[in-house]
């Protein structure tokens, strides 16, 4: 997926302005490296489009730490957003990265993540006879 194509999902999912909607894209992804091993970032950037994959350089220090409200925290720093703006953003950027990568880069992505982060990936739905 090329870097407007993942723009512009993302943007269509969060109902964000496309501009908005890169900047959240670059936050998020920043973010994730900082939450996964490097490994994990090299093997999730391998499958990104140049533009994005920078985004996912491993930190020079420590991984961070904390749970969803200080991951979300951070990717409203990042994108000068309110923290409303960054889970609705977070969420969609999630969703296109399922889309965007193969199914196990993403469940070791998702199996990475801060307990809490993973409820923000929209589970598969499941036919309940309803």
């Amino acid at each position: 997926m090329r870097f407007p194509r993942f723009v512009e999902a993302v943007s269509r999912r969060a109902e964000l302005p496309t501009e908005q909607a890169a900047t959240i894209s670059r936050a998020v992804l920043h973010t994730l490296a900082e939450r996964v091993t490097g490994s994990e970032a090299d093997d999730l950037a391998a499958q990104l489009p140049d533009e994005l994959s920078g985004y996912l350089a491993p930190p020079a220090a420590d991984r961070a730490t904390g749970g969803p409200v200080a991951f979300l925290r951070r990717v409203a720093e990042r994108a000068d957003v309110d923290p409303a703006v960054a889970e609705v953003g977070t969420r969609a950027v999630l969703a296109t990265l399922r889309e965007a990568v193969t199914v196990g880069e993403f469940q070791d992505l998702v199996a990475q993540l801060p307990k809490g982060i993973d409820a923000m990936v929209d589970p598969i739905r499941r036919y309940d006879g309803r």
